[in-house]
Order: structure tokens, then sequence, then C-alpha cells
């Protein structure tokens, strides 16, 4: 049974690891073009954005996950896929908050950095790239790997919707077997995950150590 128990749990992780990649590889960089939008000096364009941020932000994923997978199927919107409906309801969630964290970032640097690059005759985009976004990146590390480690927790909330993930795969044994044990096992897959995720953002962590703003 023991066996049988962590085959299962492997064959969910991998669900959950593709979750978890799809997710940071399309919501990083959304969530930095959401920033721009919400730092906008255009009302017009800032204005609706940072009202999209606080209604994700505002409502559960859990919600979220529900409208993207039953929603176009109550709108009679056939053929959505449910892992499609999955991660996109966890890109647009995560992404909002990223976004949050890259404005964070980018209005804690000193506009003297900004005014010594246009000095040294750096276009705006040189700038950026060249001086700023390294120390961006130094300042939302911490704030990133709390994302990271919630994301990897939240994966669990795709079995809402039908996917056979870590925590699905744990309870699928519970309801057939009538034993608790899975569960607990299920933790220790989250806790390596997430303990590999600590471990690497620690060493990135001083790795930047030495620029300060």
């Amino acid at each position: 049974m023991f066996q049988t128990v962590t085959l299962s749990l492997f064959e969910g992780l991998w669900m959950t690891f593709k979750i978890f990649g799809l997710t940071l590889l399309m919501a990083l960089p959304l969530g930095l073009i959401i920033s721009f939008g919400s730092m906008s000096k255009f009302a017009v364009i800032r204005y609706p954005i940072k009202l999209f941020i606080w209604i994700i932000r505002g409502t559960p994923l859990m919600l979220q996950l529900i409208i993207f997978g039953f929603g176009p199927g109550l709108l009679g919107i056939s053929g959505m896929n449910t892992f499609i409906a999955v991660i996109m309801a966890f890109v647009i969630n995560y992404a909002c908050y990223f976004s949050e964290i890259f404005r964070g970032g980018i209005e804690a640097i000193p506009k003297g950095q900004y005014e010594a690059g246009t000095v040294l005759g750096l276009t705006k985009r040189q700038i950026f790239f060249k001086i700023v976004l390294l120390q961006v990146v130094k300042n939302i590390l911490p704030p990133m790997s709390n994302e990271f480690l919630t994301l990897v927790k939240d994966t669990s909330l795709a079995n809402t919707i039908m996917i056979y993930e870590i925590t699905w795969n744990a309870k699928r044994f519970m309801n057939s077997a009538g034993i608790l044990w899975p569960l607990f096992y299920s933790g220790l897959f989250y806790l390596a995950f997430c303990g590999i995720l600590t471990l690497l953002f620690g060493y990135a962590e001083k790795k930047l150590s030495y620029y300060h703003n």
C-alpha cells in the first residue's frame, strides 16, 4: 500500500509542479506589465488596472477557480479544458499579487539612481535594465519568496475543479480505503518542495547582497 500511495502522490506532484511552473512562467512577466500600468501617468490606464487588481486580490482564489472552471459551461461555452481554466485562474491571480510587489520594488528605488543614469547618457530603457532592475530584484526577493511558497500550497485548490494534484490523490485513498495517513504523507511532499525553494531564495539573497540602495 505504501508503494502505491507513494507512486500516486508522485503523479500528483508532477501536476502540482506543472501548475506551479506554468503559473510563474506567465504570471511574472504579466505582473511586471500590470505594475507598469498601475504606475502609469494616465488615469484612464491606471485606475481600471488598480480596480482590476483590487477585485482579484479581494476575492478568494477558490472562487476564481470555480468561475473559470464552471463559468464557461454555465454560459453555454463548451470546450474549455479544465487544466487551462486552472492555469488562467492562477496566472491572473498571481500576476496581480506580483504586480504589487514589482510596483513596491520599483518605487523604492531612489530617484537619484535614475538621475545618475541620465547624467551618464543612458536611455530610460538602459537605466531600468542596467541600474534599476537588479536592485528591484534584490528588494522584492523576500516578498516574492513568500508568494512562491504560497503558490506551492495553493496548487492544492486545483482539486476544486477536478484536477488530480497531490491533495486529490491523497484524498482518493482516504475515500476508497478509509485510511488517513496519505493526507499527512502528502504534507511531506509540500514541505520538501517548499524547502527546496527556501534554499534557492536564500542562495539568491546572498548572491545579491552586494546591491545596496
